[in-house]
């Protein structure tokens, strides 16, 4: 029997693929993103794919994790891809049909040729997803903040009180979601001591704190700064073909949240971190532009920001210069 599913997921329903030993794919659409659809995949299973067989999906925000869970309480292996990875792959065999049941056939061939690189799936501690969720509501009010900021700017005297009792109440909802942050984390002695881990390095403050744990979750997952650099998107990509010689960016194949959480702090580690303004002046030295060193400067923030989490030693500038 099969030991690869491919799982295509919605936020409402998700679509199932299994490649069998004659080439064809088995499937089944459609099925309910709940218990309900939830029961039914388990009859499938039971009938089409062997005991423990790995159940393959892509992250897709929330939606995915319901079942994810359900899936490791029945004792299949769960791996859960990044989407890029599948994107990747669906160019690499010039997919040109996009439809739930192509994608499901998709990832449980992606599964079948990689079982050797799956990795399996665990859910994040509660703690680190109401954290998240804290984090993203206030990154929400916040860019509603924005806006509103933006239209006060131009509105019409007839409707300024209307958007400033708006502004007057999203800044309340600010103050208090950054209340429920500071509170949640005083409160899970796992989560404050990372925290004062983390502000012992200079140019990161609580925010920001706050930030990187709720978007790392366990540092112990990263195998390397190389690992956890990538996550967030800020991994060097040079572009290069024949004799052309293009420049140097960051892939932004990661996470968006922290990459842009992490451009102020590195502004300000730029002017008061030790080890950080040694690196800029190396790169100043070899003639590199503004954003590079700041894009450099976030790496290396995030370096010692692992650094310190998988040490659990505060930060110390003698050694962040040493490296």
């Amino acid at each position: 029997m099969p030991s690869v599913i491919g799982v295509d997921i919605a936020k409402h329903t998700f679509d199932i693929a299994t490649l069998q030993a004659n080439g064809k794919y088995r499937t089944k659409a459609k099925l309910a993103n709940s218990e309900a659809g939830f029961r039914t995949l388990q009859e499938w299973l039971n009938k089409h794919s062997e005991a423990g067989a790995w159940v393959v999906m892509e992250a897709t925000g929330i939606h995915h994790e319901a079942l994810a869970e359900w899936l490791l309480e029945q004792n299949y292996r769960v791996c859960v891809l990044n989407p890029a990875q599948i994107a990747h792959y669906a160019r690499s065999q010039l997919q040109r049909v996009k439809t739930d049941k192509v994608d499901a056939k998709l990832i449980a061939e992606y599964g079948e040729r990689h079982q050797d690189e799956l990795r399996p799936w665990q859910p994040e501690p509660r703690a680190i997803r109401r954290l998240k969720a804290l984090m993203r509501r206030l990154a929400d009010l916040q860019e509603i903040q924005q806006m509103e900021s933006n239209r006060l700017e131009v509105a019409d005297t007839s409707v300024q009180e209307s958007i400033r009792s708006v502004l007057r109440h999203i800044e309340q909802q600010i103050e208090e979601t950054l209340k429920a942050i500071n509170d949640h984390i005083d409160n899970d002695p796992d989560l404050r001591g990372k925290r004062d881990l983390l502000t012992s390095i200079d140019g990161i403050a609580d925010k920001t704190a706050a930030l990187i744990l709720a978007e790392l979750g366990d540092p112990h997952r990263f195998t390397s700064s190389r690992a956890i650099t990538a996550f967030a998107g800020l991994n060097p990509r040079l572009q290069e073909s024949g004799k052309y010689r293009g420049q140097t960016r960051i892939s932004k194949m990661g996470s968006s949240r922290l990459r842009a959480g992490l451009y102020m702090p590195a502004v300000c580690a730029l002017q008061h971190n030790g080890a950080i303004k040694a690196m800029r002046e190396r790169l100043r030295a070899k003639g590199k532009t503004g954003m590079q060193i700041i894009c450099a400067a976030m790496r290396k923030l995030l370096n010692i920001a692992y650094g310190v989490l998988k040490s659990g030693q505060p930060y110390d500038v003698k050694l962040a210069l040493a490296h």
